[in-house]
């Protein structure tokens, strides 16, 4: 019995410092004040305004600047010939190989 009471005043004592704990916790919360865990931010209409405004001069600058569309390649019909024959004599010396 005598170790019952001796464990019972161990776990109030623990009780005691655990709620100190939490009144610690909740003080330095209400300190802070409302501060999100998230770290999310509010920006104003005209910050945003300026944000894009921004963006898009830069996009302009960057579609101005040479960056024309490059006219799609195309291959002459000797090109290709020489090409088609360059492929059948790799695989003629493939099958040769084999």
């Amino acid at each position: 019995m005598k170790h019952m009471i001796a464990v019972v005043a161990q776990l109030k004592k623990e009780r005691e410092h655990t709620q100190r704990q939490l009144r610690r916790i909740d003080e330095a919360l209400a300190a802070l004040g409302s501060v999100s865990s998230k770290g999310t931010r509010t920006m104003s209409a005209a910050g945003r305004r300026k944000i894009s405004l921004a963006q898009k001069a830069r996009w302009a600058k960057h579609k101005v600047v040479g960056h024309a569309a490059k006219p799609k390649r195309t291959i002459s019909a000797a090109g290709r010939k020489r090409i088609a024959a360059a492929q059948r004599a790799r695989w003629a010396r493939v099958k040769k190989a084999a």
